[in-house]
């Protein structure tokens, strides 16, 4: 594996533990869902591991699938996989029982809400350090929804010019045709 592909799985990876906790809350030492309408699993009927378009993939220079499967001891949980393209950007796309509702309620930075076709979406900066590097777009699904985490470092040569939120709604522009209707 490239160095540099490396570090941007290993950033990618790190946010997401650093934005998932602050996804449940806790009372007196006890763990509790998001919200008590909280899905028990993620959506079913779309796996980001094999339902992403290889044209999409391939267009991206996204290579090196890693599954990515998440689960808090609050309930949420998220399925999928990670790519990265050696001169480019890296995305973890996911399954979620989060809801663009618990998204929202989380009251994340530069918050913006658009429509994918006919589903509702949403993007968001999470990261603490270097928030311009990272996004996540939150397209709505039946019990939850599809999450993009892309990690774009400045140093990225092909994509570290452009704002990595436009490149996350970008993708899940061309991802959303492909989940089937009603999931």
């Amino acid at each position: 594996m490239i160095a540099g592909t490396r570090r941007l799985l290993v950033a990618l990876v790190s946010g997401a533990v650093l934005a998932m906790t602050g996804c449940e809350s806790s009372t007196e030492g006890t763990s509790a869902p998001v919200a008590p309408s909280m899905a028990p699993d993620v959506p079913a009927g779309f796996n980001p591991c094999t339902d992403v378009p290889k044209s999409v993939l391939d267009a991206e220079g996204l290579k090196m699938p890693t599954p990515d499967d998440t689960e808090l001891s609050g309930g949420a949980k998220w399925r999928g996989c990670i790519w990265a393209s050696a001169d480019g950007y890296a995305v973890g796309i996911q399954t979620t029982n989060l809801t663009l509702d618990m998204v929202r309620d989380k009251a994340f930075p530069e918050t913006e809400e658009f429509t994918l076709g006919s589903r509702q979406a949403l993007s968001t900066r999470r990261s603490e350090g270097n928030p311009e590097e990272s996004c996540y777009v939150n397209v709505e699904m039946a019990g939850g929804s599809l999450q993009f985490r892309l990690t774009n470092p400045a140093s990225a040569p092909d994509t570290g010019h452009l704002d990595s939120c436009d490149l996350a709604r970008e993708l899940a522009g061309e991802v959303e045709p492909s989940i089937p209707a009603g999931v």
